[in-house]
C-alpha cells in the first residue's frame, strides 16, 4: 500500500506541477490550447517518475516508449500552432468564449484541472509497472512495443501526409489521400494504438491483477479520442466544410477500413 501511495501520489504531483506550469503560460499567451503541447510532456514526466521508483527493464522500456511518443506530438502541435495566432476553435467551444472572456478561472476548472486528472489516470499501466513486484509475461512487453509502434506510424503517417497535402497547390476540397482514405482520423486512430500498446507492455505484463486494474487507462483514452476532445469534436466543424459529408460517407471515421465507393 505505501508503495501505491508514493507511485499514485508522486504521479499526480508530477502532473499538477506540468499543468500549473502550463496554466500560467496560457495565462500569458491568452492561448489555452498550449495545454495540446503539456499533454506529452506532463505524461513524459509521469513516466519518468515512475521509472526511478521501480528502477527496472520494465519501466526503462516504457520510458523510451513515452518519450519518443511525447517528443513527437509536442513538437509536431508547437509546430503547427506557431503558424496559428487565434485560439483553437475546440477550446473555444469548450470554454464558451475565449480566454479573456471567461477567465482564467473557468479555464482551470475546464480544462487544467482535467487535464492533470487525465493525465495521472492514463498513466496508470505506468504506475502499475511500477508497483509490481514481478512481470508475470514478460514476452508482452514487446507485444505492447509491436502495437505501440503500430500507433506512432499511424501518428506520424498520417501527420506527413496531411502536411503534404496542404502544401500541394492542386489539392482536393477534402484530404482523402493514402492513410486518410482509410480512416478519417489516422492520428487519434495512432494515439489509441499508442496507448492500448503502453498498457500492455506496462499493466497486462505485470500479471492480470495489475492489468485489470490499469485497462481504464487505455479504454479512458480511446473513448476521449472518439468522443470528448478528438474525432467529434473536430467533426463538428469539419462537417460545414465543402465535400467533407461526402468525404463522412465513404471513409471510416477511426477504426482503418477499405473506403467505400
Amino acid at each position: 500500500m505505501t508503495d501505491f501511495l508514493l507511485v499514485a501520489g508522486l504521479s499526480l504531483a508530477a502532473a499538477a506541477l506540468v499543468m500549473a506550469l502550463t496554466a500560467y503560460a496560457a495565462s500569458r499567451t491568452g492561448r489555452v490550447s498550449v495545454v495540446d503541447v503539456a499533454w506529452g510532456i506532463a505524461l513524459v514526466a509521469v513516466a519518468v517518475v515512475c521509472a526511478v521508483l521501480a528502477g527496472t527493464w520494465q519501466s526503462s522500456v516504457l520510458v523510451v516508449l513515452v518519450a519518443v511518443w511525447g517528443a513527437r506530438l509536442s513538437s509536431h502541435i508547437f509546430t503547427r500552432a506557431r503558424g496559428h495566432a487565434t485560439e483553437d476553435p475546440r477550446y473555444v467551444e469548450l470554454l464558451g468564449g475565449e480566454l479573456s472572456e471567461v477567465g482564467m478561472g473557468v479555464a482551470v476548472r475546464k480544462v487544467f484541472l482535467l487535464q492533470g486528472a487525465a493525465v495521472w489516470l492514463v498513466s496508470l499501466p505506468l504506475q502499475a509497472a511500477a508497483i509490481s513486484d514481478t512481470l508475470d509475461w514478460p514476452w508482452l512487453v514487446w507485444v505492447g512495443v509491436a502495437v505501440w509502434l503500430v500507433g506512432v506510424l499511424f501518428e506520424a503517417v498520417g501527420d506527413a501526409q496531411l502536411s503534404a497535402y496542404k502544401r500541394d497547390p492542386d489539392r482536393g476540397p477534402v484530404m482523402d489521400r493514402g492513410l486518410w482514405a482509410w480512416t478519417r482520423h489516422p492520428n487519434y486512430f495512432g494515439d489509441a494504438c499508442v496507448w492500448w500498446g503502453i498498457w500492455i507492455a506496462g499493466g497486462l505484463a505485470s500479471g492480470w491483477v495489475a492489468g485489470l486494474c490499469s485497462v481504464i487507462a487505455p479504454i479512458t483514452m480511446t473513448f476521449w479520442l472518439v468522443w470528448v476532445t478528438g474525432a467529434r469534436l473536430l467533426e463538428r466543424s469539419m462537417m460545414k466544410r465543402p465535400g467533407y459529408p461526402e468525404y463522412a460517407a465513404r471513409t471510416s471515421m477511426f477504426v482503418p477500413l477499405p473506403p467505400k465507393r
